[in-house]
């Protein structure tokens, strides 16, 4: 029997905007900006089955946290679908989801109903989410006073506790004080145990994608290099690695 499939990407593109500043030299009457343009995400088509926790790994700028953030719906795809198939999802990246003007606590609201809980769902997993991001009285402070291990304790909280069928994660792992991110992870293990959960992983640690990870797709400059099982990915992106670096 075929399992179900939770995320379908189909040749996905996604260009940014920049601006480059032009010389003051070259032109007193035209200082400006000259628009550049960065192909993120070229023709990318992947599919994630129900139950599987897919790592994205790539050198930086190869397109991973775009990757993200795209099918989280926060960027829109100049060229292709992607396609969640009914499911919920959630993003956990630090910089991303938070109202800095809002506590804490007013927090844990918004990007609950954003994530399409009820203010009473919300209320009933408040204390729990609460006691484990473990951030004391800056709970009932605004988020731009946090320092970035507590935002990330919060975001984690949200999260871990707030289970959606698809969890989005950027990075964030690596950050908080020790003991949380022992915490943390053994939290990460548990929410992916779920049959049911599908999870993708964004991480430079090869370690914790090898742990934690049984399928990982190679993103380089923009395109899918590779995908398939942490122990035959994992070694090819390791040689491509030290073999440009020489």
């Amino acid at each position: 029997m075929s399992k179900k499939i939770t995320v379908t990407v189909k040749n996905l593109h996604i260009t940014y905007k920049g601006l480059k500043k032009t010389s003051i030299r070259a032109s007193w009457k035209q200082i400006g900006h000259k628009v550049e343009m960065f192909k993120a995400l070229k023709g990318v088509s992947f599919e994630i089955e129900e139950g599987k926790i897919l790592g994205i790994i790539g050198k930086n700028g190869s397109g991973k946290s775009t990757m993200l953030k795209a099918i989280a719906g926060i960027f829109s795809p100049d060229k292709g679908s992607i396609n969640l198939h009914g499911n919920t999802i959630s993003l956990l990246s630090i910089g991303v989801g938070f109202n800095k003007k809002l506590t804490g606590k007013e927090n844990i609201y918004l990007s609950g109903m954003l994530l399409g809980f009820t203010e009473e769902q919300i209320r009933e997993k408040e204390k729990e989410i609460i006691d484990f991001a473990d951030i004391g009285d800056f709970i009932n402070k605004p988020v731009k006073t946090y320092s970035s291990g507590m935002y990330s304790k919060l975001a984690f909280a949200i999260t871990a506790i707030l289970e959606t069928d698809i969890m989005l994660i950027d990075e964030v792992l690596s950050v908080g004080d020790v003991k949380f991110k022992e915490k943390s992870y053994n939290k990460m293990k548990e929410l992916i145990s779920d049959d049911h959960r599908t999870v993708i992983i964004v991480s430079h640690s090869l370690g914790t994608i090898n742990e934690l990870c049984n399928e990982v797709l190679w993103l380089h400059d923009g395109e899918v290099k590779m995908i398939g099982e942490p122990d035959k990915v994992i070694p090819k992106y390791k040689e491509f690695m030290e073999s440009t670096s020489k």
